[in-house]
C-alpha cells in the first residue's frame, strides 16, 4: 500500500479481491484439463477399458465425465433431468453416452475441445477445479501416471474441502480430525492426526480410500471407515 493511500485509508474494495481470486481458478482448471489430455495421449485399448478409481466406471468412461461437466450449464441439465422424467441416474448415464462417443480416439477428442470451457452447472468455479483434480487422480493412480501438482493449487483445493459438502461430503468426513499437510501450509481442524501430502489429504477427503495408506497419524482409521459417505 503505498503512503498516500495509507493517509486517506483507501484500499481495494473486498468484492473486487474476490472477483479476481475466482477468475484465476479458470486458468488452472484449463491447465489440469490439458495436462491430463496430454498424459492420456498415448493409452492402449487395454488402459483405456482398466478399471479406475470412481465406482463402476472405466478410465475412459470418467474422461466422458469430464467431457460432461465442461459442458453442461443449468439449463441443460434442467431439461435433461425432465426429459429422463426426474429420474438422476438415467440422466447421468445418457449425458455420459452422450459424450463417450464410439471410440476412445473420439472420447479423449471430445476432451480436448472442452480444455478451455468455462461452462459448468451453477457451481463455484473451485468445484470445477476439485472436479478435474480428483477425477484426473481416479484415472492417473490406476494407469500408474505420475503428475506433479502446483503446491498452491492443491492448499486452495484442500482448503476448499475442509469447508464444503457440495457435490461430496468431504466437510463431514473429515469433522473431529485434524489435518496436516507435510508438503505445504494446509493446516485444518483438531482431533486425532491425519498427516500426509496435500494431494493424499484431499484424495482421501473425498473418498478416495486407497490415498490413506499414504496418510499417518491415529485418525487415519477414522478416516478410512467413513469412506461410504457419499
Amino acid at each position: 500500500m503505498t503512503d498516500e493511500k495509507r493517509l486517506s485509508g483507501k484500499t481495494n474494495p473486498a468484492p473486487k479481491a474476490r472477483g479476481s481470486r475466482r477468475a484465476g481458478l479458470w486458468p488452472l482448471v484449463h491447465a489440469e484439463r490439458a495436462a491430463l489430455a496430454d498424459d492420456l495421449e498415448d493409452l492402449t485399448d487395454e488402459q483405456w477399458a482398466a478399471p479406475s478409481l470412481c465406482a463402476g466406471l472405466t478410465v475412459r468412461e470418467v474422461l466422458a465425465h469430464l467431457t460432461v461437466g465442461a459442458s453442461l450449464n443449468g439449463l441443460r441439465w434442467l431439461a435433461g433431468v425432465i426429459r429422463c422424467r426426474f429420474d438422476f441416474d438415467k440422466q447421468v448415464a445418457m449425458r455420459l453416452a452422450e459424450q463417450l462417443g464410439t471410440t476412445a480416439t473420439e472420447t479423449h477428442d471430445r476432451f480436448r475441445r472442452v480444455i478451455t470451457s468455462t461452462t459448468k452447472l451453477p457451481l463455484p468455479v473451485i468445484a470445477m477445479l476439485g472436479e478435474t483434480i480428483v477425477h484426473a487422480e481416479d484415472i492417473r493412480r490406476p494407469l500408474g501416471i505420475r503428475h506433479e501438482y502446483p503446491i498452491e493449487t492443491l492448499t486452495r483445493l484442500a482448503e476448499y474441502y475442509r469447508g464444503s459438502d457440495l457435490v461430496v461430503a468431504a466437510k463431514r468426513r473429515i469433522v473431529g480430525l485434524r489435518l496436516v499437510a507435510t508438503d505445504g501450509p494446509f493446516t485444518t481442524g483438531s482431533g486425532p492426526l491425519v498427516s500426509g501430502t496435500t494431494l493424499a489429504l484431499v484424495m482421501a477427503t473425498t473418498g478416495r480410500s486407497v490415498y490413506c495408506d499414504e496418510l499417518d497419524g491415529d485418525g487415519v482409521e477414522i478416516l478410512r471407515d467413513r469412506h461410504s459417505m457419499t
